[in-house]
């Protein structure tokens, strides 16, 4: 994990940082060279984009993970499913964890892990899909889709503003012009700042002279259960408490200011994004369970833990996420509902 914990403060704001990265800034030139010319290259054609099987609905991030893509991927399926409708979720096939997770999500779905997204489009398909929601796929160029969301995180804007290597940063604001609408997702960060960055995507960064959707959600901890129990607790039981938080995902530390907000005293235990937790992971983690009231876990960390965790251990809490829209949710519905009445499916 301290490879992350350095790319991590690499990326942020300030002086040592910014004089650190200095020397990456030519080869972030040279990626967002490479990126634009991608995408100058499906946009005039001379790359083929190939049609999917049903209406599709692509959600990606402009930068690199925790933005919160997946639970408001989770969400649209979720909508789709309230409306009678059976979701097919792709996924690019990286990290077992995801394809668990969205099961657990959206019982109703029909989730499929496959590099080759037009495959897993096939196989939904056939098991009984009749709307798709692409996980992770704003970059996804070769494949076409009705509706094209891009998540702005209102955490990534405040750190370093260069592509990778030199940031996090997967494409620039120029890339906006490519989606339909605009989710701007807030953690940590104050309702005030996710308002201000909504404003300026309104005001057109980025987006060509065109109007798009821009919304605004928090991702909140909303509930909390027991890992293997799934008894509910709630979230008043971290306040004043001594909490050790495992977390492998791409940012850890939103998630330990997400349950300092509640008031816990957060030691937080971090990892690679996607770990594959082994036994000494546990172990530690049973042994750090000895100095904390409470052991809290993501629900991407859940799914990898629930097998491992031992019987005589004090069973962790899972804290999930909720989609609580700030600005234009409505609106995004109305969208979501388009995309089946074009199809002639609604």
């Amino acid at each position: 994990m301290k490879g992350a914990r350095l790319v991590h403060w690499l990326w942020q704001a300030g002086p040592a940082a910014s004089l650190t990265r200095l020397p990456l800034v030519p080869l972030a030139l040279l990626y967002r060279a490479a990126m634009q010319l991608r995408a100058a290259a499906y946009r005039r054609g001379l790359l083929p984009t190939q049609r999917l099987p049903l209406p599709a609905v692509a959600v990606g991030n402009l930068s690199v993970g925790g933005t919160g893509k997946t639970p408001l991927a989770a969400w649209i399926a979720r909508h789709y499913a309230g409306r009678g409708r059976t979701p097919g979720i792709l996924l690019r096939g990286y990290g077992a964890d995801e394809p668990l997770v969205h099961r657990r999500l959206v019982p109703e779905g029909v989730v499929v892990a496959d590099r080759n997204r037009a495959a897993g489009a096939a196989q939904a398909h056939a098991a009984g899909a009749d709307v798709l929601v692409l996980d992770d796929a704003f970059q996804l160029l070769a494949v076409a889709r009705d509706l094209n969301i891009a998540v702005v995180s209102a955490e990534s804007v405040a750190g370093s503003p260069w592509p990778l290597p030199a940031g996090p940063w997967r494409e620039g604001w120029d890339a906006l012009a490519r989606a339909d609408v605009i989710v701007v997702t807030r953690k940590h960060a104050t309702a005030d700042a996710a308002t201000a960055l909504a404003r300026r995507l309104e005001a057109g960064e980025g987006q060509r002279g065109r109007t798009l959707l821009v919304c605004v959600a928090h991702l909140a901890v909303s509930r909390l259960e027991g890992m293997r129990s799934g008894a509910p607790a709630g979230l008043q039981v971290l306040g004043g408490r001594r909490v050790l938080a495992a977390a492998g995902i791409a940012d850890p530390e939103s998630f330990a200011a997400q349950l300092r907000g509640l008031g816990a005293m957060v030691q937080l235990q971090a990892y690679q994004d996607h770990h594959a937790y082994g036994r000494a992971d546990v172990a530690r983690l049973v042994q750090g369970s000895a100095a904390a009231d409470y052991v809290v876990v993501t629900e991407k960390d859940a799914v990898k833990l629930r097998g491992r965790w031992p019987e005589d251990a004090p069973e962790p809490l899972v804290a999930g996420l909720t989609v609580r829209w700030e600005h234009n949710g409505v609106a995004l519905e109305r969208a979501l509902d388009a995309v089946l009445a074009s199809a002639g499916r609604l």
